[in-house]
């Protein structure tokens, strides 16, 4: 399995090419701002053709150039029902304090082939050869999704949930604290310590580098005080 990333535009989110190998199909993961070009450019590179764009959430860092690779390569777009209202309307999901200038440029417009993931009766998108699950883990947002493909090296797209070090924010719209930690148990507690962690933000990681920091990710999980 081959992975790309690269990070995009003043948000420095982390775009993601992942493909069974060179020349055959692929996914784009959370397309932000300014990635468009890059993304074109490599899958040109590598002979690639894309077949579904993922979305591990609806935050418009991460859902920027979504309409217009969508609407280029006529792909659908996977995205959680509960996050879909914000690739539209990115505003709704931001706290009033984010600044409305750094949303100019934005689309505001959804692409013609939106389809679900991540709620029940959609746990799975099977595009370019890969059968990719895609695990509801609401707390950063309602809808966020992570997204993990066994293909070869197994790979874990966490998005905004959980970075190299870190937690993920849920002090924001629809954020709970408790509701991640419980999402994230549920989703790593059955995968390898070598299951590659590919956050939205920040470098790489690996689960079990992770369950070092974080006990509620290990087996069994701990009580954990509410």
């Amino acid at each position: 399995m081959l992975v790309f990333q690269f990070r995009a535009g003043s948000f420095e989110t982390n775009a993601y090419v992942v493909a069974a190998g060179p020349g055959s199909g692929c996914v784009i993961i959370d397309p932000g701002q300014r990635s468009a070009a890059a993304l074109r450019r490599l899958v040109t590179r590598h002979r690639l053709e894309p077949e579904a764009i993922l979305l591990t959430h609806g935050h418009m860092d991460h859902t920027w150039d979504v309409l217009p690779l969508s609407e280029r390569y006529g792909v659908p777009v996977y995205v959680h029902p509960d996050d879909r209202f914000m690739v539209a309307a990115p505003a709704r999901g931001l706290p009033e304090s984010f600044p409305r200038e750094l949303l100019a440029g934005h689309p505001n417009a959804e692409p013609s082939d939106m389809r679900p993931c991540g709620a029940p009766g959609s746990p799975v998108v099977e595009a370019a050869g890969l059968t990719i699950q895609a695990h509801h883990v609401a707390g950063h947002t309602p809808g966020s999704v992570a997204y993990y493909v066994e293909s070869g090296e197994p790979a874990l797209f966490t998005g905004d949930a959980l970075f190299a070090g870190s937690l993920g924010r849920s002090d924001g719209p629809g954020g709970d604290a408790s509701r991640l930690r419980d999402g994230l148990s549920r989703i790593c507690r059955p995968l390898d310590d070598a299951t590659r962690l590919l956050p939205g933000h920040g470098g790489p990681s690996t689960l079990g580098g992770e369950r070092r920091l974080h006990a509620f990710l290990r087996w069994p999980r701990p009580v954990l005080p509410r």
